[in-house]
């Protein structure tokens, strides 16, 4: 075994040395090259240019600049740089050091008792063999990026750069070869940072092959030696001549249209597409990459930004408890929250894996800086749930916790009051115990007129927490929202599975209409509306055009890039409905001050009656029986009724019909 070992170390420590070599050959190239343009440069300017030197004046001139130039680039670093990835600031240490090589061959010459030139002629030389030191780097890196066997000019690069450095860097040029080729869209500042990238990077599996703008002003021209092209119909031509295999957005300010409009045009010419990342601020886990499309993206509509200054004032400095705070949700919350410097996050879930990656990343991106606790524990446990109260003392509560899967809460009825409802009221009562200041609750559309349990469980908690606004000393709200895109349970992970598995693609219904909105949006809408609450509101989204799920599911498709994906109905689940009532009417809501957020007018029960309904739930628990608790549930939510009644009227109404029309793809 030790004998092995030493092998090993042999090979590696005879691998390093040749590696080194490998790296002072190449050095010593330039080296070598730099040498030979001096000394080209003295011949003319020295020897045949009519200098009145003697030839030993001419040696001494000559070993003068050698020393001081070859001096200034050693200890600027010259040669410690790769150039054929070289930048400006290559270029400019490279101007530096022979500014400083000047200056000192000048003084030097003046100082010596030695044959002297005129400064006209020292400063010829020093530019002379300035500018053929960088026109050899340039050709170098020109020939390193623009090289390939498949047109004549690149041919000719080849050639030069196997001359010029040799066949190893001639091999990494070559392997270009087995590159993706792509289109950038975009000759912008984004594009051509995304070129540059690329093109640096030898590891990278894909080469800019060409530009495609609209900008009259670039096309027909070269950047990088990469051509830009017309954004009309002969350029798809041109992109089939060029081999092009993929399709890359890099532009950050496009239109949603004209995205939804280039990303159909493409998709339907048979290339595959990607957007690059190119953040504009410098953000927490930030960073430069390709991707595919986000299912977001295929919404095709920017993100609603509901935030604003007086928001992150409200949350600044103070203690925050968020229940839940590990799903999906309430980790955004969480994430939300750090921007705004509260002064401790806590967050509660019983689910301890979703709670400690939520905690694990804050403390990478915050380094220390942000005050993050765990608690593991039901909200049901409301001894648990006291203590935890007691000990932080928490000014304001968010309330994310709950069971939240339609179809499951059906076949678990007592378990989904028992968690939505009786959790809720725990957290209430804590609240009002030690003293918080404000109570947030998370709510859904699925509560305006339920089919189903989650629904009804989550209206009735809506009616608990206006009730408390009522009599307590707390402040609450609760603020609904639409489906979230890429949440647990929701439908976007589950399409991705099936089409990844290859299909088919499940729907229950391919009439269904739901509203959508990003993790970040509903995070966002929460925490501005608890920050304008004064006590009891109700808020609401304006969340634009429903989407057809059906359209969802062919976009997901299409932008897999899979064939032959089959899309089934499967029928509707218990207690689901072909849409979601619209969120905001704007004659039956009252405005804020922020346009998208508008407050439900409703009346909200007194003490004595919610207590009243939250006996007789109590009651039903009891028993275990998961029909009897849903007909109770239908007594204490009034608006809970059967999806069968909803959905048979649904189908055939006006306002399906709308709805179905408005419905963007």
């Amino acid at each position: 075994m030790l004998r092995l070992l030493r092998v090993a170390s042999d090979d590696l420590k005879h691998e390093r040395e040749r590696n080194m070599k490998k790296k002072i050959n190449i050095r010593w190239q330039l080296v070598i090259y730099d040498v030979f343009i001096l000394i080209l440069v003295d011949l003319l300017l020295l020897v045949f240019s009519g200098s009145k030197l003697s030839a030993f004046g001419m040696v001494i001139q000559g070993a003068i600049g050698f020393t001081a130039i070859f001096a200034s680039r050693l200890l600027g670093g010259i040669y410690s740089q790769i150039w054929r990835y070289g930048g400006i600031q290559c270029y400019i240490r490279l101007l530096f050091t022979d500014t400083i090589a000047f200056v000192v061959t000048l003084s030097i010459e003046r100082i010596l008792p030695i044959e002297h030139i005129t400064f006209a002629r020292l400063l010829c030389i020093a530019c002379l063999n300035l500018l053929g030191t960088l026109a050899m780097r340039m050709m170098y890196r020109y020939a390193f990026k623009c090289g390939n066997d498949k047109t004549f000019l690149g041919k000719i690069l080849l050639l030069v750069l196997r001359v010029f450095a040799g066949s190893k860097i001639v091999g990494e040029r070559t392997l270009d070869a087995t590159k993706i080729n792509i289109a950038i869209i975009g000759a912008g500042r984004v594009g051509v940072s995304l070129a540059e990238e690329l093109l640096n990077n030898a590891g990278s599996a894909y080469m800019p092959r060409c530009f495609v703008d609209v900008s009259k002003e670039k096309v027909g021209r070269d950047i990088h030696g990469i051509p830009v092209l017309p954004e009309d119909e002969v350029m798809l031509e041109q992109l089939k001549l060029l081999d092009i295999q993929e399709v890359v957005f890099a532009i950050s300010n496009l239109s949603d249209e004209k995205k939804k409009s280039l990303y159909e045009h493409y998709q339907k010419a048979g290339y595959k597409i990607k957007v690059y990342d190119y953040p504009i601020m410098q953000t927490a886990g930030g960073k430069r990459h390709l991707r595919e499309f986000d299912i977001e993206e295929l919404l095709f509509r920017r993100p609603i930004v509901v935030n604003d200054d007086r928001t992150s004032e409200y949350y600044r400095n103070k203690v925050i408890l968020i229940t839940g705070g590990g799903g999906s949700i309430g980790s955004e919350l969480c994430r939300q929250l750090a921007k705004m410097q509260p002064k401790q996050i806590i967050i509660l879930d019983i689910y301890e894996n979703g709670a400690y990656d939520v905690q694990q990343e804050l403390k990478i991106a915050y380094a220390g800086k942000l005050d993050v606790r765990i608690e593991i524990m039901s909200i049901t446990h409301k001894k648990a749930l006291k203590k935890v109260f007691r000990t932080y003392r928490p000014q304001i509560v968010i309330n994310a916790a709950a069971h939240k899967h339609v179809p499951l809460m059906e076949h678990n009825c007592v378990e989904a009051v028992q968690n939505n409802i009786f959790g809720t009221r725990n957290v209430i009562d804590c609240c009002e115990e030690y003293g918080a200041e404000r109570f947030m609750m998370v709510s859904t559309d699925k509560a305006v007129n339920p089919t189903n349990v989650m629904g009804a469980t989550k209206r009735m908690c809506e009616m608990l927490v206006q009730s408390a606004s009522t009599h307590g000393t707390v402040k609450y709200s609760a603020t609904r929202f639409g489906n979230v895109l890429g949440s647990a349970g929701s439908v976007v992970p589950l399409f991705k599975k099936q089409i990844a598995n290859g299909g088919p693609v499940t729907l229950t219904d391919k009439r269904i209409i739901r509203y959508f909105m990003t993790i970040p949006e509903a995070s966002q809408l929460v925490l501005a509306s608890g920050a304008m609450a004064h006590n009891g509101e109700l808020f609401a989204l304006d969340m634009g055009q429903p989407v057809r799920i059906l359209d969802l599911a062919e976009n997901m498709i299409r932008l897999s890039g899979v064939q032959g994906i089959e899309i089934i109905e499967t029928g509707l689940r218990p207690g689901e409905k072909l849409y979601e009532e619209l969120l905001v009417k704007t004659e039956e809501l009252d405005k804020t001050d922020n346009s998208l957020i508008f407050v439900e007018r409703d009346i909200p029960l007194g003490k004595k009656e919610i207590e009243e309904k939250l006996e007789m739930l109590q009651r039903a628990c009891e028993t275990e029986d998961d029909d009897y608790v849903r007909d109770v549930l239908r007594q204490v939510v009034p608006t809970f009724r059967k999806p069968e009644e909803v959905n048979v009227k649904a189908g055939e109404s006006e306002e399906m019909k709308n709805q179905r029309e408005l419905a963007v793809v």
